[in-house]
């Protein structure tokens, strides 16, 4: 799956913008790191969400994870099917398992976000620094 149209956060969230509606979800990497995701907290309709401020959390079998907007806005819709069945998030992260969509107050944010080349580039890093850890 091509994510060319995506745009990450080195948190490890992601964004598909189309017209004034960004969606928002956590990436595969995100998915492997927690393992099986068992709950979602999402903010409520028409909450307002700031880029890189705590919107949410997911609770996996291992841990409890924020999620930051990567964009500022409006919450326009959440993924309520997520309530009964957390996770689609780990079977289908950037289909059924979005979070929430917001309706962008500012399109310029999204700009500063990383392409697909730049978040590979930084998962990259990570490995790398990783790697030297265990040296």
């Amino acid at each position: 799956m091509s994510l060319e149209k995506y745009k990450f956060t080195e948190e490890h969230e992601w964004v598909l913008v189309e017209d004034d509606l960004a969606t928002i979800g956590i990436t595969e990497y995100a998915t492997n790191e927690l393992g099986e995701i068992v709950y979602v907290e999402t903010p409520e309709i028409n909450a307002a969400v700031n880029q890189s401020e705590e919107f949410g959390s997911v609770e996996s079998v291992k841990s409890v994870s924020s999620l930051y907007s990567p964009v500022s806005g409006t919450v326009a819709e959440v993924n309520n099917e997520l309530t009964e069945t957390p996770e689609l998030i780990n079977e289908s992260n950037y289909q059924n398992g979005w979070i929430i969509k917001v309706k962008l107050s500012d399109s310029i944010e999204v700009d500063e976000l990383l392409t697909e080349q730049e978040y590979n580039n930084h998962l990259e890093a990570l490995k790398n620094d990783d790697q030297e850890e265990e040296e």
